[in-house]
């Protein structure tokens, strides 16, 4: 249950994150905390079932089940290219708009339209 509760406060700082910060690096940081968060979520529920390794062996007992763990490998490989896709487009915003305030390059948008 604690695990639980940890992974969610994980989750609401991530999400403060987005919803609260201007600056769009802290707000991908927010975006990796986030995706963090959910990979530890499905781990933790995933190792549910038992604490062993799946490995085929004379006294099998309670083995974790391992789709969960490679679905989060998945997710974490992804993660990382979304990650560096949203670093690279904010780069570019900054060269563009010379800030990484969302504030200050919507009205720098709106100024030249």
């Amino acid at each position: 249950m604690l695990e639980r509760i940890l992974i969610l406060l994980l989750f609401l700082i991530g999400f403060a994150g987005i919803v609260g910060m201007r600056n769009i690096i802290k707000k991908i940081f927010g975006l990796t905390i986030i995706n963090s968060a959910v990979v530890l979520l499905f781990i933790v529920e995933g190792s549910r079932i038992g604490n062993s390794a799946p490995i085929i062996d004379a006294e099998i007992g309670l083995v974790v089940d391992p789709v969960p763990q490679a679905l989060m490998l998945t997710a974490i490989v992804i993660g990382v290219c979304v990650t560096a896709l949203a670093l690279a487009l904010a780069f570019r915003l900054y060269k563009a708009y010379g800030s990484f305030d969302i504030d200050e390059i919507h009205r720098q948008v709106h100024r030249e339209s």
